[in-house]
């Protein structure tokens, strides 16, 4: 398995002193999903868990919504020299990595194409309307609750499981958890929509797609592009630990999705849909 963090040395510094020494760091590098043969995105991701990362990505937007769809999907990894800076200064060797999946069904819409970066899931889609199009007919109203005590007791699961983060300090994370509070599934890496789609891609390997009695807690902020993917994979409750952007909000409130920000110790702000929290 590729590694998820790395050494390397730094000088820190605190006031007048510096001292040299050796920090850790979250890995981050290119991933190609190719679907059917034909290359459909490059993705700059966290290593560990890609074929989740490819199936979750491709239910995001909107190719596949069952697992019968997939015909199968492995990992390719590529072995190829490098100069010693690309490598990270300790070999001549890295490596490529590419995800290849086979679809079953012919009539399906055709997958987007480009590159997605570390930080945005939903770059090279021209129109916002319609990546909302895609997501409402996904999500809407349903009996789900929870209770807000155990809704601000989520952060502190998702932290205690954040393994690669407490060594870093620089990853995301997503947990899946049923509405009594037990965490089905973490996913970390260095894009928040990346964490998102591993997770939606193991509930799709397992089978357990809509997600319509599940909570999605997130370890940042709640953006427009990970409402989205909770409305493609059917979730009717998003919390994040920080604050959510307004398309985030307008969206969640159009697709059913209760939406809660900031998080944190016993108070929260319930943006939409606030009759699901009891």
């Amino acid at each position: 398995m590729s590694r998820r963090s790395v050494r390397r040395p730094a000088i820190h510094r605190d006031g007048d002193s510096a001292v040299s020494r050796v920090e850790s760091l979250a890995v981050e590098d290119p991933l190609t999903v190719t679907v059917d043969g034909d290359d459909v995105f490059t993705t700059m991701r966290t290593p560990g868990n890609d074929i989740e990362l490819a199936l979750g990505w491709l239910v995001s937007d909107g190719v596949i919504s069952s697992a019968n769809e997939v015909v199968s999907a492995r990992e390719c990894r590529t072995i190829f020299e490098a100069t010693a800076a690309l490598a990270g200064g300790d070999n001549d060797l890295t490596e490529r990595t590419a995800v290849e999946v086979a679809l079953r069904t012919e009539q399906r819409p055709r997958p987007r194409r480009g590159w997605t970066s570390s930080a945005c899931g939903i770059c090279g889609i021209e129109a916002v309307d319609d990546v909302i199009s895609r997501a409402v007919p996904s999500s809407g109203e349903n009996d789900a609750s929870i209770s807000a005590a155990l809704l601000t007791s989520l952060p502190d699961c998702l932290r205690d499981g954040q393994q690669v983060f407490e060594r870093t300090g620089g990853l995301h994370a997503a947990g899946l958890f049923t509405l009594d509070g037990e965490l089905l599934v973490l996913r970390e890496d260095v894009g928040r929509h990346n964490a998102v789609d591993k997770t939606v891609g193991w509930a799709l390997t397992e089978k357990t797609l809509p997600l319509d009695a599940y909570v999605l807690q997130l370890s940042g902020r709640a953006s427009f592009e990970l409402v989205q993917k909770a409305a493609m994979a059917g979730i009717p409750i998003v919390a994040a630990v920080s604050a959510p952007s307004s398309l985030a909000v307008e969206l969640a409130d159009r697709a059913g999705i209760t939406l809660a920000g900031f998080v944190r110790g016993t108070s929260m702000n319930v943006y939409t849909h606030a009759h699901r929290i009891t």
